[in-house]
This record gives C-alpha cells, structure tokens and sequence, in this order.
C-alpha cells in the first residue's frame, strides 16, 4: 500500500516550542526558506525508543544555522528535550527524525533581515532507507556528472537545503537508469560522496574514504571510522581518484538513512560485500541495540 503524502498524515510535530497536529504544521509560500534555502535540517535515527547521537545532531544543527547567519531561539539541551517529547508522543520505536530550522516570512528579498526563525521537529517510522535485501547483496551506483562545490563557493559544512540540489538531480537521474544512487566527484575531480551518504572504500584490509573539505562530515561516518579502529582497521582519509576504485575489494555507504549499507557496483567497477563490511555492520548493530 502506498503511504500517504506527508501533509496528510496523524500525529504531531513539535513547532516553535509546542506540538501540535500533524496537518496544522504549516508555512505560507512566501517563507524565505522556500525561495531563497535558508533552511538547515537534519536527519536522525531512532532505535528501541531512543534517538542515536542526539546531542550531536542537534549541535550540528545550531551551528548549521550558524554557518548560514542566525542563531536558533533554542538550545542544544532545549531541541534534545523537545525531540525526544516528540519521539515519545508519536509512539516511534523505531523510525526517522527530521529537525529543520528555517528563515520565516517577515521579508522577501535575498537580504533576510528581520525575518524569524522558526524549528519543527517531524518523526516518523522508517524502518529502512534502501531495500533490506540490498545489505547482503549490495547497491548498484553509477557517477554523477554534478559535482560537489568548492568550499569557498557555498556553505559546505551545513547541512543546509540549499546544497541537496544537486543531490537530488544526482539521485533522480541514477534511478532513472535502474541504479539506486550515484557518487558525486569533489570540485577537483576526486571521489566525494553520494547523493546524501559518504563513501568508504577497502583496499587491501585497509578502510580509504574522501576526506570531507566540501562536503559534510557525517555523524555516522564518525561513528563507523571509530568502530573500524576499535577492531584494528587502519582508516585513511584522503584525496582518492576515481580510477582508484579498481584497487577497492569492498565498497559501501555510511549515513543515518543509509546507516551502512554496502556497495556492489560503481560504474565500471564491481565490488563484493566482504569480511570488513561486514564486521562493521555488526558492530554498528550492536551498537544501537539492532542485536
């Protein structure tokens, strides 16, 4: 059964400092955000009733908005209570959080003087971003021809809307050629990331991923690299060419949606879900209480 659009749903969402029902979570079309981006979000998952990395995605988020020129009339302690009230009062076990923090529509024009800020905190259950039979066998991924821009061309280090642009032309044109996503190369020409998960490469036993100067530094990213060192793993971060992908033996995506999900193909290059990639799926199992 399809599920119902997401203005159309029951429940309640936290906004502007109270919940209030799913539906009447509304903004007027002449909100800055919606024609200018100036909007930060995140992405964030729950687990037996409990949001993984909390605090960290809520920093991430006040200082996002910080990148893009304003501060969040709440604070960290503030947005973990209210998104935790939120979790508890959807009933979510297991599902998605989507804090967003936006630009109001006190005034339209580039310039967004003296416009409120305005936080709604959404949860739903969302048990898997891509299909579960794709963790054993491994996602299809082709290259984008959209590249990542250069950090002192746009606010890379916010996970800001405006810069999922390109992600979403990026993921539109894959599916519509039967693959599940597609890797984003960096300004330079390097591998990046895909369209809203980062990338890592084994080669030889050891764990190579893109270091992220123009794209975000995953939270879950974080998590992996330091699971993968917990269990001896040497990681490397660095500039890596995509002809380089011929060298990997295993490849897969780290995310919050995507948690770790491993890769099989990219473009001309094939890779087999292996020992390493799956030790660390266990790992980040056990870690948030999977098993």
């Amino acid at each position: 059964m399809t599920p119902p659009p997401f203005d159309d749903r029951d429940g309640l969402i936290w906004l502007d400092g109270a919940l209030v029902p799913w539906r009447d979570a509304r903004v007027h079309v002449l909100t800055h955000a919606l024609h200018y981006a100036s909007a930060v979000f995140e992405g964030e998952r729950v687990y037996k009733g409990q949001v993984f990395k909390l605090t960290e995605h809520s920093e991430r988020l006040a200082q996002s908005g910080r990148i893009l020129g304003f501060e969040l009339p709440w604070t960290v302690a503030e947005i973990d209570a209210a998104t935790r009230a939120t979790v508890a009062a959807n009933g979510i076990e297991d599902g998605y959080v989507r804090p967003i923090a936006w630009r109001g529509a006190e005034q339209m024009g580039v310039a967004p003087t003296g416009t409120k800020i305005h936080l709604a905190i959404a949860t739903w259950v969302w048990p898997s971003y891509f299909p579960p039979e794709l963790r054993s066998k491994g996602l299809r991924l082709t290259l984008s021809p959209w590249k990542r821009p250069h950090p002192e061309t746009a606010p890379t280090q916010a996970k800001a809307a405006g810069l999922y642009m390109i992600g979403t032309l990026s993921k539109q044109a894959a599916e519509a050629a039967g693959y599940s996503d597609s890797i984003l190369l960096d300004w330079s020409g390097a591998l990046a990331e895909a369209s809203g998960a980062n990338l890592f490469l084994v080669m030889d036993g050891v764990l190579h991923t893109p270091v992220p100067d123009c794209f975000l530094d995953g939270i879950t990213r974080r998590t992996v690299m330091a699971l993968a060192r917990a269990r001896g793993f040497k990681v490397v971060e660095r500039k890596i060419q995509p002809e380089e992908l011929a060298a990997a033996q295993e490849a897969f995506l780290t995310g919050t949606a995507a948690e770790i999900t491993p890769v099989a193909e990219i473009g001309a290059y094939r890779f087999a879900p292996g020992p390493v990639t799956a030790a660390l799926i266990a790992d980040y199992d056990a870690l948030v209480g999977r098993t």
